[in-house]
């Protein structure tokens, strides 16, 4: 059976707690939503910070766990059987630690798909298209004097709000009383666009007051709270 200390990563994060999961990640949209949800399930884990500044995604020794280069992974040192898992792609990661707490997706099976379609949402749509608004309205994209990409990404993004708003229209939360992975995928994103992305003018998101009414809802948890500083950035 192989032991946590077998994987590379470890020489490089050592494992202060190897009884615990172990989380490779930075506080961006995509990293908060594995910290989140193991605050929000209980789950043990122990944070380690994987630094964009200092290229700490492309070292052979995060690569050896995720070849995409992309954060979160983990690695749960008792997965499946008892055995290690270890896993990337933040969607998979939050399926996974869905199963493994029984928390945040309903056990009803038609239900479960349905969680499952709009966390998928999130990840084909909001991601992508908030992620080049970012781009083209904070960063690099910015000084570009064309502004028909710029404005491709805001119509769909705003396409999108409008999609979510409508379903948050009758409902507390994604799937309605019961909040659930899709709203740990979908809200960090929405944060992200308004606040760090400085993009609320830019897509009309006064006009999404539901959407809003529910990102509110969501930033208050005190599990949010936690998962948004960890790791903490040092």
């Amino acid at each position: 059976m192989p032991a946590l200390s077998d994987y590379p990563i470890t020489r490089k994060w050592p494992a202060q707690h190897p009884d615990r999961i172990q989380l490779y990640s930075l506080p961006t949209p995509n990293g908060v939503k594995a910290s989140i949800m193991l605050e929000e399930t209980a789950l043990p884990y122990e944070p380690h910070l994987v630094r964009f500044d200092t290229n700490d995604q492309t070292s052979p020794e995060f690569m050896s766990l995720n070849p995409n280069n992309k954060i979160p992974a983990i690695i749960d040192p008792n997965g499946p059987d008892g055995e290690p898992l270890a896993l990337f792609e933040s969607g998979a990661i939050l399926i996974y630690l869905a199963d493994k707490s029984g928390k945040m997706l309903p056990k009803d099976p038609a239900r479960r798909y349905e969680a499952i379609q709009w966390l998928m949402f999130q990840m084909g749509g909001i991601g992508p298209m908030f992620g080049q608004v970012g781009f083209f309205h904070k960063f690099a994209g910015k000084d570009y004097e064309d502004k028909r990409p710029r404005d491709r990404y805001v119509a769909e993004s705003k396409r999108l709000l409008g999609v979510l708003d409508g379903r948050l229209a009758e409902r507390e939360w994604i799937m309605g009383d019961e909040y659930s992975v899709a709203d740990i995928a979908v809200f960090p994103w929405v944060r992200n666009l308004v606040g760090f992305y400085e993009a609320r003018d830019l897509v009309g998101f006064d006009a999404f007051a539901h959407v809003q009414r529910a990102l509110d809802a969501f930033v208050a948890r005190p599990a949010v709270q936690r998962g948004l500083d960890s790791p903490k950035r040092v």
